[in-house]
């Protein structure tokens, strides 16, 4: 018993970091790539989860890294950046930093899901992982800066409570609109046309970090330390969050159909 309540004791008290979007916004991403997969990935992806569905594994990974055989996944989870990068300096960064990063778990993982020699179990543990950093990658503050850990160390107030610019950008502002997964999936699915699929699968996950590292470029301004964030910022930032929980489900759509169709 002590072995299991450690774990779920560490998740309870573990810094908001560890959870982009949270999990009502992985499973949401999860929920809208279900609607843009190819007939073929969609039978594999059914395959290799079993009676699983997307929307539940995608906060696997998350959760897994509080026990012994997930405990070396921590940085697999995003990919902190020196600020005021260009373009040009942030790929430079992100295509020769060879550590564990987001970035480099992805490709890794997309790899084993597409190997048809490994493991169904492999296979299946790594299209988890490719669900949950492609979720990742698309928070803004998940390419946040080196010096502060993304955010981390940014102290924020937020209706009347502590958090960070890290955890505001998890899971505060998606618990203030109020809205299941299944409703925030609905909703921000709604009215994606093919042209729009189109576009948003064109670009590779380098330029998705860089969207990502753009928009934290934006936010950090906006809310120095100590700062209390007032009424407005919601409605100011809703068009952005939303725009990131579309571009990712779709997205992790278009890389499972490479992969699997």
């Amino acid at each position: 018993m002590r072995k299991l309540l450690l774990p779920l004791l560490l998740l309870f008290l573990s810094p908001l970091r560890l959870w982009a979007w949270g999990a009502d916004g992985h499973r949401a991403i999860a929920k809208i790539a279900e609607h843009h997969l190819s007939r073929s990935a969609r039978q594999q992806v059914q395959q290799l989860l079993g009676t699983e569905s997307m929307a539940l594994v995608s906060t696997w990974p998350d959760e897994i890294r509080y026990y012994p055989e997930g405990k070396e996944t921590g940085p697999w989870h995003y990919v902190n950046s020196p600020s005021g990068l260009d373009h040009a300096q942030y790929l430079t960064e992100l295509r020769t930093n060879v550590g564990p990063n987001a970035y480099t778990a992805l490709q890794t993982q997309m790899a084993i899901v597409a190997d048809k020699s490994k493991t169904t179990a492999q296979r299946r543990d790594a299209l988890k992982y490719v669900i949950h950093i492609v979720g990742d990658i698309h928070q803004p503050l998940h390419t946040g800066h080196a010096e502060d850990k993304g955010g981390n160390d940014v102290k924020l107030k937020f209706r009347g409570r502590d958090t960070n610019l890290h955890g505001l950008w998890d899971s505060g502002l998606l618990d203030y609109q109020g809205l299941t997964y299944t409703e925030m999936a609905q909703q921000y699915n709604c009215g994606i046309s093919r042209s729009d699929v189109r576009r948003m699968q064109a670009a590779e996950p380098a330029e998705w970090l860089w969207e990502s590292y753009q928009a934290s470029e934006l936010l950090y301004p906006l809310t120095p330390n100590g700062t209390e964030v007032k009424y407005d910022y919601y409605p100011a930032h809703s068009v952005l969050m939303r725009q990131r929980i579309q571009e990712a489900g779709v997205r992790l759509a278009g890389v499972l159909n490479n992969m699997l169709g």
